[in-house]
């Protein structure tokens, strides 16, 4: 378990932030969200660079800007970081080529970091944190800059790091958290305002969540089956197009289970059912008191 009481930085006379106090269970996944000058970067550059240098070794830190050595190849520099991060110098290079299968860099072991595109350099300082196989992993913006692909593997390796390591995640997408994290903490001002999976805030500010689904079917049939649903408060029709039609259900993402079997029991067919798009934006805005960054 990782557990912060009272974590509090100050910039000369200004506390960036005040009285941190979170918990974070072995092998849990946790978005940390809030906006732009709120004090999450903050927050995870104390937590990354913890001292004293044992525990270090048991963290794996990606700052926003990842620490990089342009003149080094990629394959150098991953085994430099894992030297100096305590990794025997006979067990560095399966370290290195672990951490390049991991973040999909087996190509570019022999490239100059200073030829790599954005979104490789972005790869490398995820590979850099994660070569010592630590049991804490920070991630501050680890998709930033990658293109639509990079961020579906990048989404699927977080997904694997999952109950291996510990991960603490801050993104500015939104969607990319709310797919990876079991867990949500929201910072502003400088102080956690919630915490909670993201069924759990939605409740405490007034609404149990949505899901989306896509029928084949009778859209009405479709309709009155899920209402039947125990926890279901809602439905409407979104779409329709032909025998096919996009539903919305006011529903705990959790009932989808529940869902689909009413459905099928009604002969429908589901073609997809998922969380409703813009959830834990709406959950964020609420937080931050609706403020853009």
């Amino acid at each position: 378990m990782i557990h912060v009481e009272g974590l509090t930085k100050y910039y000369g006379e200004h506390a960036a932030i005040r009285d941190l106090s979170f918990n974070i269970e072995k092998g849990e996944v946790i978005g940390f969200l809030g906006l732009n000058g709120a004090g999450k970067s903050t927050t995870l550059k104390v937590l990354g660079g913890a001292q004293p240098h044992e525990i270090r070794k048991r963290i794996g830190f990606l700052p926003d800007v990842p620490p990089l050595y342009d003149e080094m190849t990629v394959g150098g520099y991953l085994d430099f970081v894992a030297r100096l991060r305590g990794v025997p110098a006979a067990s560095a290079r399966s370290h290195v080529i672990e951490a390049e299968k991991k973040t999909s860099l087996e190509a570019m072991d022999e490239q100059p970091i200073s030829s790599l595109s954005h979104g490789y350099r972005q790869r490398v300082g995820v590979a850099q944190a994660l070569v010592h196989k630590p049991k804490l992993l920070i991630l501050d913006e680890p998709t930033g800059g990658l293109d639509p692909v990079q961020i579906v593997e990048m989404r699927n390796l977080i997904r694997q790091l999952k109950g291996e390591h510990t991960v603490l995640v801050s993104s500015h997408i939104l969607s990319e958290i709310s797919q990876v994290c079991d867990r949500l903490l929201v910072i502003q001002g400088g102080e956690i305002v919630a915490q909670g999976t993201e069924d759990e805030l939605a409740k405490k500010l007034g609404g149990g969540g949505a899901v989306e689904l896509d029928v084949r079917g009778s859209a009405q049939a479709a309709l009155d089956a899920l209402q039947k649903v125990e926890g279901v408060t809602g439905g409407q029709l979104l779409r329709l197009e032909g025998e096919l039609a996009s539903l919305r259900v006011d529903a705990s993402p959790e009932l989808r289970p529940a869902l689909v079997k009413a459905l099928v029991a009604a002969n429908i067919d589901v073609l997809r059912v998922d969380k409703a798009h813009g959830r834990l934006e709406n959950i964020f805005m609420k937080l931050t008191g609706g403020k853009a960054s």
